[in-house]
C-alpha cells in the first residue's frame, strides 16, 4: 500500500468531507479521511495485480479431465465506476479443460482481482471471461454473474430487491444443451 498515495487521498476526502458541510476537524470525523483512503486503495487493489499470472500460477497439464469444470457462488465486491457505490453478488465460472486446468483457488481469485477496480458488472463478467480463455486455452469458458447494485437500491429507481444477471461464453458453451447443463448446475 502506497503510503504517500494514501496521504493524497486523505487530503481530498478531508475536503470532501468539508465541502459536504461537515468539520472534518471534529471528533467523530477526525481519522475518516485516512480510513477512507485506506479503505479505497484496498477496494481498488485489483489494478495492482496481474489476473493471468494469478490463474497461470497454478496451471497443470489436465490428466484427460474433458468435461466441465465449475466453481459456483464465488462472493464478490465491487464498485460501481459511475457513482463509486457498491454492487456485489455471486459469480458463477466454468470452463472445459484442453490442455490444462488451474488450481480451483486461482478462478475466485480473478474473479477478486477484477471486482477490486472501479467496474461495471458486464465488462467485469467479459473480463473474467476472456483471462480464463487466453490463459487456459480451454475448449469453452462461461461465466454468469448475479449482482445487488447499491446505486439503483440506495438512489434513483430505489428498486432495493432488483438482482442484476449477465453472462458471457465461449467455444462448447456456444451449445445450448452445454449451457443449459451448466445453468442446472449452478442452480442446484
Amino acid at each position: 500500500m502506497n503510503t504517500e498515495t494514501q496521504e493524497t487521498l486523505a487530503c481530498h476526502y478531508k475536503d470532501i468531507i468539508t465541502l459536504l458541510g461537515e468539520d472534518p476537524e471534529r471528533e467523530g470525523l477526525l481519522k475518516t479521511p485516512g480510513r477512507v483512503a485506506k479503505a479505497m486503495q484496498y477496494l481498488t487493489g485489483g489494478y495492482e495485480e496481474n489476473p493471468e499470472e494469478a490463474l497461470a500460477s497454478a496451471m497443470f497439464r489436465e490428466e484427460g479431465y474433458k468435461q466441465m469444470v465449475i466453481v459456483k457462488d464465488i462472493d464478490f465486491f465491487s464498485l460501481c465506476e459511475h457513482h463509486l457505490l457498491p454492487f456485489f453478488g455471486k459469480a458463477h465460472v466454468a470452463y472445459i479443460p484442453n490442455r490444462y486446468i488451474t488450481g480451483l483457488s486461482k478462478i475466485p481469485r480473478v474473479v477478486d482481482i477484477f471486482a477490486r477496480r472501479l467496474q461495471i458488472q458486464e465488462r467485469m463478467t467479459l473480463q473474467i471471461k476472456d483471462c480464463i480463455q487466453k490463459t487456459l486455452n480451454p475448449l469453452g469458458v462461461m461465466v454468469v454473474i448475479e449482482a445487488q447494485h447499491m446505486c439503483m437500491q440506495m438512489r434513483g429507481v430505489s428498486k432495493q430487491s432488483a438482482l442484476t444477471t449477465t453472462s458471457d461464453f465461449t467455444g462448447f458453451f456456444q451449445q445450448a444443451k452445454t449451457r443449459d447443463e451448466f445453468m442446472n448446475l449452478i442452480r442446484k
